[in-house]
């Protein structure tokens, strides 16, 4: 019998997907094209500001005298010594004072802005004007919020006609701590409430209705479909408010006063040194705050919007 050879041809292997990728690429350059004025904007006003405060945190500026008794004026290198104060002890306490604010509101707001979204979601006669009235604190200007709370707990104010005392709400101390924190909790509440309600309104109805044919009570029905389903929603929220309370300048500044020390916060630290024009410490501050921040930030997106990341990344490949 005679063998058969067959000779293969050899050559460059065209690879699929030619025309595909050509229209992703091109997509990528058209979204990139229309990205690029949002993107110069940005590192206008929040790259350039970033650097040329990073910058400043490592000069000092004013008259000094050298070592033979001459006046220097002018900008001087100093490397780290700005830095130094963010081991003293008014910046560990506006530290550990931001950092109460951020823990106490955010708790605060996530229970009851569930709850507000849960009351503005049901069926009730009215309920256009419960939404109204329950998003009205989120509307007040922080200023004129903190003003009202001002005179809310005045020495013979409403608070301690109700409750009989005679408390110095808005002096040093713990009750000045208490006092911000119950502002702001009234006063952002309803956002997070907000964000809650979207993620509510889009859960189908066909849920509830299969729990209730198996028989789910209420409180199984929140806990095992509610919570969970509208948990996307919640984190974003929880996010938005903790960047917003880890920056909480104009409501302690307001209700109690500049320069307190038990409710002096990072962003009142590095406001009262810019206008004293030590701009040096003031910009090693801003940049520790912005740090603190970042930090958080990436830590709260590890840990709890894990399933988030992983639900995008999904997309991409099924795309």
């Amino acid at each position: 019998m005679a063998t058969v050879t067959t000779k293969r041809r050899s050559g460059p292997v065209r690879r699929s997907g030619g025309p595909e990728r050509a229209v992703r690429d091109g997509r990528s350059w058209t979204a990139a094209l229309m990205l690029s004025p949002t993107l110069a904007v940005l590192a206008l006003v929040v790259l350039y500001p970033l650097l040329a405060a990073a910058r400043e945190s490592f000069y000092t500026s004013g008259e000094t005298l050298d070592a033979d008794g001459f006046v220097i004026k002018g900008e001087r290198f100093t490397g780290l010594a700005n830095y130094a104060g963010v081991l003293d002890g008014r910046f560990l306490n506006a530290m550990f004072n931001t950092t109460l604010f951020t823990v106490a509101t955010v708790s605060l707001e996530v229970v009851l802005g569930v709850a507000m979204a849960l009351v503005m979601h049901r069926a009730l006669r009215g309920r256009a004007i419960l939404r109204a009235s329950i998003l009205v604190p989120w509307a007040v200007p922080t200023a004129v919020s903190g003003l009202m709370w001002r005179w809310i707990f005045q020495t013979d104010g409403v608070a301690n006609a109700l409750l009989g005392t005679d408390i110095l709400w808005t002096a040093e101390g713990v009750y000045a701590k208490l006092v911000v924190i119950v502002a702001d909790t009234w006063k952002t509440a309803p956002f997070v409430g907000l964000l809650v309600l979207a993620g509510l309104q889009i859960i189908p109805g066909d849920v509830y209705e299969a729990a209730r044919v198996d028989g789910a009570s209420a409180r199984q029905t929140f806990w095992r479909i509610t919570l969970p389903l509208v948990r996307p929603a919640l984190l974003v929220a929880v996010l938005f408010r903790m960047m917003d309370a880890l920056r909480i300048f104009d409501l302690p500044y307001v209700l109690i006063g500049p320069r307190k020390h038990s409710v002096e916060t990072l962003s009142a630290l590095v406001w009262d040194e810019a206008t004293r024009v030590h701009y040096g410490p003031a910009s090693a501050y801003g940049t520790a705050l912005f740090c603190y921040i970042a930090l958080i930030a990436f830590v709260f997106v590890r840990l709890l919007g894990a399933d988030l990341l992983s639900d995008v990344r999904a997309r991409r490949k099924e795309s």
